[in-house]
């Protein structure tokens, strides 16, 4: 599939309005809706432009998609007009059978909880309401029940990187199709507290490998793009091949910007939700014709343009590191991800390696490739 031409993931926030407080929220959720979100005809505008580009998956997401009202009604035009739907609500009481019954009747294809916790004293706290974990089973075994294909988002902190072999159990256990793996990036209300170093992310990238050749579920990473250099690693050591996001397949390189695109609530497209660059606005333009054609999208798509250790790596072209992280944290779109150990192979710039959470919150690191700042009229 040629990135440059449409995404391969289409995210529409359809709203931020949540009733859980996660502590690592890009959005910086809040209880009410915003008067200013995409309206339903919008809404089905938006569907129309990903359905003529043939974008292999839309995904609605929040927020808690399910405090929109006409969440059914999104559902079953995006189907109608031959695009697979994916959604992400939250683990409330608003996911009802009910609900979850019309989602399926629409023609959603796939439901992703998160789970970011063995149990209730570690995920309740992290989610920031009780009773979330036994919802989150919940909702999950009643969208299996409904027919509906589903996923379980889990965010790699300290609370749960310690714990991912026992965590593929109940992964197992609730039938799922794919768990993907979730790495910190500082935006909205997660901080560097929550980030594990970047040696315990190495090591959970080596379990997660480990665990998806046995597991009857695909593995994948969000904002680990450094996951598929860890897996061509124990390729090139072993001689064996990995499955990676997809079961029996390679997963593409879909990064921040290459092969992803994010519609906030209010219609602004950005390159990923973690990376909240406003590119132009659905209202104005084809959020199709931004992603192809805006300077920082086609930046995104240029792995020549990577600068620090992600620029000399021989991985570049199937990893490329966080885009997202690296503006957060260095202040550069193309800055080395903190988050990767890696040092390519006669490299002789500066490393800086996120080591832990002593750092500052949000620091400024001190490489060359960090200092940078936030790129200028990219529009």
């Amino acid at each position: 599939m040629k990135f440059e031409e449409r995404p391969f993931i289409a995210i529409w926030e359809t709203t931020q309005a949540c009733d859980l407080v996660c502590k690592h929220c890009r959005a910086a959720a809040r209880p009410e809706r915003d008067a200013h979100e995409l309206s339903t005809e919008e809404g089905f505008a938006l569907l129309d432009s990903f359905a003529r580009a043939g974008v292999p998956l839309v995904i609605l997401t929040g927020g808690d998609p399910a405090k929109r009202p006409d969440l059914v009604e999104l559902v079953r035009y995006g189907a109608s007009a031959g695009l697979t739907m994916g959604l992400t609500p939250s683990a409330t009481a608003l996911v009802t059978r009910e609900l979850l019954t019309e989602l399926a009747q629409a023609g959603l294809k796939r439901l992703a909880i998160s789970i970011d916790g063995l149990n209730h004293n570690i995920h309740d706290v992290f989610r920031g309401r009780p009773g979330s974990f036994l919802r989150s089973i919940e909702i999950l075994r009643g969208a299996r029940q409904a027919g509906i294909s589903t996923q379980v988002n889990t965010t790699l902190h300290p609370g749960t990187i310690h714990y991912l072999t026992e965590l593929s159990q109940l992964m197992a256990e609730l039938d799922i199709s794919l768990w993907s793996a979730f790495v910190v990036v500082p935006t909205g209300r997660a901080t560097t507290d929550l980030m594990p170093n970047a040696d315990e992310i190495e090591e959970a990238f080596e379990l997660l490998l480990k665990l998806a050749q046995d597991a009857p579920f695909a593995i994948k990473t969000t904002a680990g793009p450094h996951y598929r250099r860890v897996a061509l690693e124990k390729k090139k050591k072993n001689g064996k091949s990995f499955s990676i996001g997809t079961r029996g397949k390679q997963a593409m390189w879909v990064n921040e910007g290459r092969g992803f695109l994010f519609v906030s609530h209010r219609g602004a497209v950005f390159p990923s939700g973690f990376l909240p660059i406003d590119c132009g606005n659905v209202r104005d333009h084809d959020a199709i014709e931004i992603y192809t054609e805006h300077a920082t999208f086609k930046l995104l798509r240029d792995s020549n343009s990577l600068e620090g250790k992600c620029g000399a790596c021989e991985y570049r072209n199937v990893c490329g590191g966080a885009r997202a992280r690296a503006y957060s944290m260095c202040g550069s779109l193309m800055a080395s991800d903190p988050l990767c150990p890696y040092v390519p192979p006669n490299y002789a710039g500066p490393v800086d390696i996120f080591k832990g959470s002593t750092r500052p919150t949000l620091p400024m690191l001190s490489t060359s490739s960090c200092t940078k700042g936030p790129p200028v009229s990219l529009a």
